[in-house]
This record gives C-alpha cells, structure tokens and sequence, in this order.
C-alpha cells in the first residue's frame, strides 16, 4: 500500500508543479493524473480475486500482468475516460495516462534482483529496461520522503493560491 501512496503523491508533486506554469493543469486534472497513478496497481487486485477465478468466468486465459504495463494503462485509461462528458474525455485520458506513465517510470527505477526492470513497454516491445536500482518498495523512508515533498508543494501552491486572489481563498478552476 506504500507503493500506491508513493506513486499517487508523486503524480500529485509533478502535476502540481506543472500546474504553476501551464494553465491547462488544473487542480481537477491534477487529482484525474493521481488517479491514473493507480492504474498499474491494480495488477494487486489477483491478491483478492485470483486470475483463475477470471478465467472460468471469461471462459478464455487471463493474467494480470499486463495491466502494470504501458499497455494496460493505454487500455485502463481509455475505459475510464468513458465515464467523463465527451467534451473533457481526451483531457481526461491524458491526464490518466500521464499519471500512469509516472507510476510507470517510478517502478522502472525501484530495485529488482535481476537489475532490469519489468517489461513495462509491453506491447510495444518487450524490452526490459535497465534499473538503477535506487529504492525498495517496502523502505518506509520511500513513503516518508514522499509525503514530505507533497507536503512542501502543497504549502507553496497553497501560497501561491493566496497570493494570486490577494487573500486566503482559493480561486476556482472552471474550464470551459
């Protein structure tokens, strides 16, 4: 659950940042970005409902493992960018995607025994890129450090927000 959380608060650091000088990343896509951040999590979900159960019901073969892959987030987000208004679905699919890409990278940089990452690339190549090999998942000073960076962007934005409306409210983000 560590992971998630890393990978949702660094979507939300990136997103965030970028809000400042692009105008099109509003604080609304910054939290579709965060939730396209969970996207390749949910290969965890064979850890409640396993594959084979999937199978017999599909009556076809089914693995996970293509959800945590560029792919799957491809895919995943398409599906979800469904339940937006047609005028905001390609926004909304870029935003999911953005976010997934970012988990993505990130669990391209966590250590793996055999130094190379997973085939996140799938299916456009099955290539396993190279790991620097610069976290463990299950290092708690991970998860600190990124909840502490979040904390100090979101104290800037909050700033930033207040000195944009000369007061301590926040403007609304209406798009057209």
């Amino acid at each position: 659950m560590a992971d998630l959380l890393t990978h949702v608060l660094a979507v939300y650091v990136v997103l965030t940042v970028a809000s400042w000088r692009v105008a099109a990343v509003t604080s609304r896509w910054v939290v579709v970005g965060m939730c396209g951040s969970a996207i390749p999590d949910l290969v965890k979900t064979q850890l409640v409902l396993d594959s084979a159960v999937v199978e017999a019901v599909l009556g076809a073969p089914f693995s996970y493992a293509p959800v945590s892959t560029l792919g799957g987030v491809l895919l995943i987000a398409a599906a979800i960018g469904l339940a937006f208004a047609r005028r905001h679905r390609r926004r909304a699919y870029a935003f999911l995607v953005a976010g997934g890409v970012i988990s993505l990278v990130l669990d391209g940089l966590r250590v793996y025994a055999t130094g190379r990452a997973g085939p996140w690339l799938y299916p456009f190549t099955w290539w396993r890129p190279p790991t620097p090999s610069l976290y463990v998942t299950s290092d708690p000073r991970i998860l600190v450090l990124a909840i502490a960076v979040a904390g100090v962007v979101f104290a800037v934005d909050r700033k930033r927000a207040e000195a944009a409306t000369g007061g301590n409210r926040r403007p609304t983000n209406a798009d057209p």
